[in-house]
């Protein structure tokens, strides 16, 4: 499968070796919601595993699994968004992370969001909700970590109204123009290479769509190959063939640990909104034998892309699933794929010697 529509060009080894990180995603495959999958590992500059799995939805006729096939990303968006707020910060249209968000959104409600720095959006630790439609705090910011939606659309908001650009042209802009990605983008509408989502039952309220294609939404829609991409402009940081794409500042800014020194050591720490391999953290969603310093971003589809910059290694799982069925571990699942890759580079260590 020649990759000439992109800029970006790697050889491809397929290495048995791999084998193990299939056999890994075919048993997640088995255990969630889904119909089709994928994988594909890029190491020391080749791509030397690349496998598709099943159809693009549950109906009968429906289109195989294929390179160009492009899956819900859910959650793993948000590995734009920091791509974008730290192409701000490096730019000069965001002063410094620690700065108030009341500075860049004074509309906000003072008395919920006074102390909030855009560092706690960025790390999940701002300690705010939503609750009918009100802004609501749980904790003080900085002291505790929760997941939750409202600090992402506080982030999409400055990156806008600081750069006059959505995340989507930032992301245009930057990467998916000057590399040649075309299966990368927020949708609108429907269109053949888009997978249908598989819902854990009809009407999941979890479920959500739009139709804004700025960036800001739960409708990002990537192909197997250029997530795999994405995570590799990350590992070389910002550098591939020769040429420095994108600052190599922004990177290594999006993916060093963000975290307030003031959080609790065994909660998730996160980068520009990836999670990042620090400290020993017990909630982490990174495996044990993944090493420091490297860094991954999970979606609720269990899409999932891992950087182990240690290791030179770029791994990516593709599922069109939606959540979790009953009996199913997400977080346990997902440190056993980056588990189970780093055994195979052990493997592959092995054999050289």
């Amino acid at each position: 499968m020649p990759l000439i529509k992109h800029e970006l060009i790697l050889d491809q080894k397929d290495n048995p070796i791999f084998t193990p990180v299939v056999d890994h995603v075919k048993s997640t495959f088995n255990n969630v919601i889904c119909s089709g999958a994928s994988t594909l590992i890029i190491h020391q500059d080749s791509i030397v595993l690349e496998r598709y799995i099943g159809k693009q939805s549950g109906k009968e006729d429906a289109r195989m699994v294929q390179a160009d096939t492009q899956f819900h990303v859910a959650s793993v968006r948000k590995s734009y968004i920091g791509f974008a707020v730290s192409y701000a910060l490096y730019y000069g249209y965001i002063n410094s992370i620690d700065d108030p968000v009341l500075s860049y959104l004074p509309e906000l409600a003072e008395n919920v969001w006074k102390g909030t720095t855009i560092r706690h959006l960025l790390t999940h630790t701002h300690g705010l909700t939503q609750e009918a439609y009100e802004d609501v705090r749980e904790f003080t910011p900085g002291s505790s970590w929760s997941y939750k939606q409202i600090g992402i659309e506080a982030l999409t908001r400055i990156v806008k109204r600081t750069t006059g650009k959505s995340v989507a042209a930032i992301i245009h802009e930057s990467v998916f123009t000057p590399l040649g990605f075309t299966d990368s983008d927020w949708y609108s509408q429907k269109h053949e290479r888009l997978v249908d989502v598989m819902l854990r039952y009809e009407g999941d309220k979890d479920w959500k769509t739009s139709e804004s294609t700025e960036g800001d939404k739960m409708n990002m829609y990537v192909s197997t190959r250029e997530l795999a991409y994405w995570g590799y402009l990350h590992l070389k940081k910002g550098k591939v063939n020769g040429k420095q794409i994108v600052p190599r500042e922004i990177i290594e800014v999006a993916t060093s640990l963000q975290s307030p020194s003031t959080l609790h050591n065994d909660l998730p720490q996160n980068g520009f909104l990836w999670f990042v391999k620090g400290l020993s953290a017990k909630k982490t969603e990174i495996g044990d034998q993944v090493p420091k310093g490297s860094y991954q971003i999970l979606g609720f589809t269990n899409v999932t892309l891992l950087v182990i910059p240690e290791e030179d290694i770029v791994a990516v799982r593709m599922f069109n699933s939606f959540g979790s069925p009953e009996g199913y571990d997400y977080l346990s699942d997902v440190r056993s794929f980056g588990d189970t890759v780093m055994s195979c580079v052990k493997n592959v260590r092995g054999v050289r010697r």
